[in-house]
């Protein structure tokens, strides 16, 4: 199995669900980031996830890395939500945001529209359904260029 299935095994045990692993350098510091969300929806949307389950989660992914660690040399742990303005870099990463606010940068397929900002309807094999102004519009995932969440204030 690799890191991130074990990972994953880890996170489904405390009921929440991995939306991503990245190793980052901040300064001279290099983390490795586990991002997670709620499996719980409320009112159409995600829950929010506690610190505490953050912190529990910390504690059963630490051991793991002593064994088999994610980078050579020193590193640091962050466990938390990966925020309501998010980056979408796969398939899967839009589908566990459905309901949600996307804002998408579209490839020059036929120059009719270049960006597109609604909300995911769905996501089935490889397109992506967000409704906007009121119609729902179809984009196949290779045509997309940038795509991340946003929250209207």
């Amino acid at each position: 199995m690799s890191l991130e299935s074990d990972i994953n095994s880890l996170v489904k045990s405390v009921d929440l669900e991995l939306f991503d692993t990245s190793i980052v350098s901040e300064g001279d510091e290099t983390i490795y980031r586990v991002s997670v969300l709620s499996t719980e929806v409320e009112n159409g949307k995600r829950k929010p996830i506690s610190l505490d389950a953050c912190v529990d989660l910390t504690h059963l992914i630490s051991p793991l890395l002593d064994v088999t660690p994610p980078v050579s040399g020193d590193y640091r742990l962050e466990v938390g939500s990966p925020g309501i303005e998010r980056k979408l870099t796969s398939l899967k990463q839009f589908a566990m945001s459905v309901g949600e606010k996307v804002s998408l940068n579209l490839k020059a397929v036929d120059k009719v529209r270049d960006k597109l900002r609604g909300t995911l309807k769905k996501v089935e094999d490889s397109k992506i359904f967000v409704e906007v102004d009121g119609e729902e519009v179809s984009v196949d995932y290779g045509e997309i260029s940038k795509a991340r969440t946003y929250f209207e204030w």
